[in-house]
């Protein structure tokens, strides 16, 4: 069927069902549909489709969203094929009453919107990370189909009381959405009111801090494996790659 290659995954972040990566070019989709929205960007290629019985097509520079429960195809433009990077997301990530405008303007030619969603692609391995750039993709989504701007947070003292559960959450760290239903706010008002106030987004924050701990265990004589678990890191390479990014140096360099 011309499938060159594909992955599917589910990572560890809310409201994304499934990541879905693929290389295609013969391969024609019968009409279907998703339960989830699907949020797909192209890396080559362009994509021809209909849905709901109009004709579309997906470009590299946009960001096309598909509604669940609406018919589509697709196939290739180009006999060349394309490669796409595609996120389901559970249908209550966006409301409901955005499908009618989804279905009528699928694809947005936003170079924010499609930054986001790369930036997202390259972060699922981080769950804290990932779900504030979910956050802000959905917000801006919002806008885009409903119309709204961005609510600006009034609360001062948010960022200071994200920070304190952030703190009291280490070595083992809390999700963006825990955060925001303990504070009864938005993700998106969390992640805003934080970089605002301390200049950077809190999972930067928070990534700072188990890498302080992973520091300390280190200089108390722990192997890096060991400092890695112990901050709250995956494992000793996930540690590594933070460690050199805020110190400039590796775990087993730094004690040295």
């Amino acid at each position: 069927m011309g499938l060159e290659q594909s992955s599917a995954w589910r990572p560890a972040i809310e409201g994304v069902r499934e990541v879905f990566h693929a290389s295609f070019t013969t391969h024609v989709y019968p009409a279907h549909t998703h339960d989830a929205w699907t949020l797909m960007v192209l890396d080559t290629g362009a994509v021809r489709y209909e849905l709901d019985r109009h004709e579309h097509g997906a470009l590299v520079d946009g960001v096309t969203l598909l509604p669940p429960h609406v018919p589509h195809d697709g196939r290739s433009a180009h006999p060349t094929g394309f490669h796409k990077r595609v996120l389901y997301l559970d249908d209550s990530v966006l409301p409901a009453d955005l499908v009618g405008k989804a279905v009528d303007t699928p694809m947005l030619p936003d170079p924010l919107l499609r930054q986001r969603v790369h930036q997202l692609h390259l972060t699922l391995d981080e769950p804290f990370e990932a779900a504030s750039r979910l956050a802000l993709i959905t917000e801006r989504l919002t806008h885009h189909f409903a119309g709204t701007a961005p609510v600006v947070h009034a609360d001062p003292t948010l960022a200071d009381r994200l920070r304190q559960l952030l703190d009291a959450s280490l070595p083992d760290g809390m999700t963006l959405n825990a955060a925001a239903r303990e504070l009864q706010t938005s993700p998106t008002h969390l992640v805003r009111a934080f970089s605002r106030r301390f200049g950077l987004p809190p999972h930067k924050y928070l990534t700072g801090r188990r890498v302080d701990l992973a520091r300390g265990h280190l200089v108390e004589g722990r192997s890096a494996a060991e400092a890695a678990v112990l901050a709250g890191f995956h494992d000793q390479s996930h540690l590594t790659r933070h460690f050199r990014r805020v110190l400039g140096t590796s775990p087993g360099r730094f004690v040295r």
